[in-house]
């Protein structure tokens, strides 16, 4: 078997002003996302998700002349050499960095579809695992920067749901970042697990000056308080820190999951399959991580593809943390581009992979038709 073919799609959807949400990166206007689809020389085709980089034109365009002459003519099942391939010829050196590891994720997620429909298996026996419920948090583009009073009642909606444990967005000011935790932890107790996220917008002072609040109000972690490049922060952080801090969803391949780790600042990685590499790519990084016992925490993208992968993908390791759950109020991408939602909350707050064959859901051609890319940033 062979690849035959490689298209990416660049797909949007504009966000109306009462659903928009604001947090450390801006306020989102619209979403967008990036599907690739391999097709083969006999007949299987597999899907994946890039992320979409706030350029996803550019990333569709990457994967459509570049990655896809490196990797026309390879054998699909031997993700291995097609990721070698791509990461010698576009990463290591004098390629597109960045841009070629987003590219490459959504091809790889492509290809282990593949391997699942020639096996007729669930992605996450392929990769090792089993079905088993993996605890999730409310996350996604929600519960941002708002009226404290607002956000608690938010916070309470995605309880009454069935979560128990949800992330709050900071990253404006101190003062306001801490007012918003303590009206959420007021309003949903003690028995619940607070997360944040500043979304790299905070200072060193910044992280000082919250942190004491953060202990007592028995936040999880502290999220990206500083860009991914930013060793030095995240070091010094490190030294005052009295909760621990999380960071991998702007980590790109092993190689720099190597220099985070050990670095000795965070304490729970959060690789997304749709930018580090792919599903190949990220199983390394897992076992990085679980020998320094580091759980792996993966942070989720636009789509349903790469929310039901990682919900396999979490199945298949051995320290696996939460799944980030999108409880955006409205993501079609979400909801309407498979034939079915990636997942289901049960009454212990938990997901567990869909069955069937690959992560058991199919792609919607009509439905990309009906989106497609929408010049511009996401975030303003």
């Amino acid at each position: 078997m062979k690849i035959q073919n490689i298209l990416a799609v660049p797909i949007s959807f504009p966000v109306p002003p009462e659903h928009s949400v604001t947090l450390g990166i801006g306020r989102s206007v619209k979403r967008d996302a990036v599907l690739v689809r391999v097709e083969t020389d006999q007949g299987l085709v597999g899907w994946g998700e890039s992320h979409h980089g706030r350029c996803p034109g550019a990333i569709a365009k990457l994967l459509e002349t570049t990655i896809k002459e490196l990797a026309v003519g390879l054998d699909p099942m031997d993700v291995v050499s097609v990721g070698s391939k791509i990461y010698r010829m576009q990463i290591a050196s004098h390629g597109m960095g960045a841009a070629a590891a987003l590219a490459l994720s959504g091809l790889d997620l492509a290809l282990w579809d593949i391997r699942c429909q020639a096996t007729g298996q669930p992605l996450y026996r392929l990769l090792g695992g089993s079905s088993r419920p993996i605890k999730a948090y409310a996350g996604g583009i929600s519960l941002g920067w708002q009226d404290p009073a607002s956000l608690a009642a938010e916070a309470l909606g995605h309880l009454d749901k069935g979560y128990k444990a949800l992330k709050l967005r900071v990253g404006d000011t101190p003062q306001r970042d801490i007012e918003r935790v303590a009206s959420v932890r007021k309003a949903v107790g003690d028995s619940i697990d607070i997360l944040v996220d500043a979304n790299t917008a905070y200072s060193l002072e910044a992280v000082r000056q919250t942190m004491p609040a953060y202990r007592e109000l028995n936040v999880g972690w502290l999220e990206e308080p500083f860009p991914a490049q930013d060793y030095y922060c995240y070091e010094m952080a490190s030294r005052f820190a009295t909760i621990p801090l999380a960071a991998g969803e702007n980590h790109y391949t092993r190689y720099e999951f190597e220099a985070l780790l050990n670095s000795r600042t965070v304490g729970y990685a959060q690789p997304d399959l749709s930018k580090t590499g792919g599903l190949t790519e990220a199983m390394r990084i897992a076992a990085m991580a679980s020998a320094k016992k580091i759980s792996v925490n993966p942070h989720t993208s636009a789509t349903a593809v790469n929310m039901a992968n990682s919900i396999h993908y979490l199945c298949a390791l051995d320290n696996s943390g939460y799944f980030e759950a999108d409880v955006t109020t409205l993501n079609p991408f979400r909801d309407k581009l498979c034939s079915a939602l990636p997942y289901e909350l049960d009454e212990n707050g938990c997901v567990s992979p869909l069955e069937g064959q690959g992560i058991g859901l199919e792609v919607d051609l009509e439905f990309i038709k009906k989106h497609p890319l929408i010049e511009g940033p996401c975030y303003v």
